[in-house]
């Protein structure tokens, strides 16, 4: 039997084999990660002065062979290095670490992130939480879940009820609104930010309405890109684009995207 097999009342998707390995492979990854941080890690700098630990490059390991042994006609594309050219239309974005800093330090809102790409559109992705216990997964057309339970975005349409969550905030000096960034924040019924991929996936579950990241790469974005998608949010860079490439991102709930766009743009 699987070890993350579907739940029979789930419908079947056309990339359920592909969620499946995922699952599987994040499982085996998070224990190795959870093994590590027992005994306390250290880390080096990368070029961008970002960490990187025995652990990120374990996991991404386990994520390459994983994928290598089901789907050998893909390609690879790994933040710490792991890239093969794909003979399928499809490759593999992998994060082995997402929130290394917060690794490190033993907050739990790292994650394994995993993405498949297909003719240059993410198709399915799983973001697993090994310190929360909580692994999102999603597919195109096939809905997005937190544990195997649906999930959705919230009803909320205005911003005086609404939760609006700023990562990366040391980077936004870089763009022309950040003096203006406080202030347009004032209405919002609360401003949070627990750390990039788990603040994307509060807009998913309904726990919050908008999600804006300052400074990211495509292996931090395939995985909440179609789960937040899936859940009924859009997902866009500050120019207004569905892409994974733009280096920075948003997700909000429909009713209030163009508001968050109309800002970003001034």
């Amino acid at each position: 039997m699987r070890e993350w097999a579907f739940e029979s009342e789930l419908t079947l998707t056309p990339f359920e084999h592909e969620l499946d390995v995922c699952r599987s492979a994040a499982l085996r990854a998070g224990e190795v990660a959870l093994r590590y941080r027992e005994h306390g890690i250290g880390y080096d700098s990368k070029s961008d002065e970002s960490p990187v630990t025995a652990a990120d490059r374990e996991c991404e390991r386990i994520f390459a062979a994983a994928f290598e042994e089901a789907f050998p006609d893909d390609g690879l594309l790994g933040e710490e290095g792991a890239v093969k050219p794909s003979r399928s239309g499809r490759r593999w974005i992998i994060d082995p670490i997402d929130g290394t800093r917060d690794y490190v330090r033993g907050i739990p809102v790292w994650a394994h992130l995993l993405g498949l790409e297909q003719d240059g559109e993410v198709v399915a992705g799983v973001a697993h939480f090994p310190g929360r216990g909580e692994t999102y997964f999603a597919s195109r057309g096939g809905g997005a879940f937190c544990n195997d339970t649906p999930i959705h975005i919230s009803k909320i349409t205005s911003v005086e009820q609404a939760v609006v969550c700023i990562s990366g905030i040391n980077y936004f000096p870089q763009y022309s609104f950040s003096n203006e960034l406080i202030n347009w924040t004032k209405p919002f019924w609360s401003v949070r930010c627990f750390g990039g991929c788990l603040d994307a996936m509060m807009v998913a579950r309904g726990d919050a309405e908008v999600w804006i990241e300052a400074l990211v790469k495509p292996w931090d974005l395939a995985a909440p890109k179609i789960i937040t998608e899936e859940a009924g949010a859009r997902f866009f860079d500050f120019k207004g684009n569905n892409t994974i490439n733009g280096g920075n991102s948003v997700v909000a709930v429909p009713a209030l995207a163009d508001e968050v766009l109309r800002f970003l743009k001034r």
